[in-house]
């Protein structure tokens, strides 16, 4: 793995990175989405699952940011695809309907927290699920991710990693609740039709890009909004 683009907008070709530095957060709170696709735009592959399409530079700095982050935050859609199971940090799942996937339902108390809307008809099955104190209601009819931010904030957790899936990836932008994009391009062409790594009514947020890593042909770059 080299260095393409560092910080300071120099080529530096030397000695493999220090992942731990080149990711390590501007600031906090800091909130950040980590998305793959391949080179004709497809979040997934045949199997409906980004892990198809992942490799093994891409898990490195998967399991960076993972490391790296107080908290992780991803739709429920996407870890039932994924076979999310309990992680080293808390992962808050986002479901208006208030349903927690089947492989967190067992998780250690504090370990999954579920964000969802006051309307949601699931809201008592969950706290039942996961105690009061992990059901944070954000919102009337859809999740507040910018009051969601703030919540998980408050709890001490200043830098937050989300993953996905592109419905929350693209309502996190329009929300205005990201501060970064960690996206892996990985050198495959799958064809068909698969999801990019938004899905949902247009946005349009200007990124800058910070530092760009390369390894056997995958892009791992990082964008702030700007």
């Amino acid at each position: 793995m080299r260095v393409l683009m560092g910080l300071d907008g120099l080529d530096q070709r030397g000695p493999a990175p220090d992942l731990d530095e080149v990711y390590a957060v501007p600031r906090t709170p800091w909130l950040r989405a980590n998305m793959i696709s391949t080179l004709d735009g497809a979040a997934t592959g045949s199997d409906g699952r980004s892990g198809s399409i992942g490799n093994p530079a891409d898990r490195l700095v998967y399991d960076t940011l993972r490391r790296l982050a107080d908290a992780i935050v991803v739709g429920a859609g996407t870890a039932r695809a994924e076979e999310y199971g309990p992680a080293d940090v808390p992962i808050v799942v986002v479901s208006r309907r208030a349903e927690v996937p089947p492989l967190l339902r067992g998780a250690a108390p504090g370990r999954v927290l579920l964000a969802t809307c006051a309307s949601s008809e699931g809201i008592a099955a969950a706290r039942e699920l996961l105690g009061d104190e992990h059901v944070l209601v954000c919102g009337q009819h859809r999740v507040d991710l910018r009051l969601l931010r703030g919540r998980l904030v408050a709890r001490g957790w200043s830098s937050l990693l989300a993953e996905g899936g592109p419905h929350l990836l693209r309502d996190l932008l329009d929300q205005g609740v990201v501060d970064e994009l960690c996206a892996t391009i990985v050198p495959r062409l799958v064809g068909g039709e698969h999801p990019g790594i938004t899905v949902g009514p247009p946005v349009d947020v200007p990124l800058v890009l910070t530092s760009l890593l390369e390894a056997d042909g995958t892009l791992l770059g990082r964008w702030q909004t700007s």
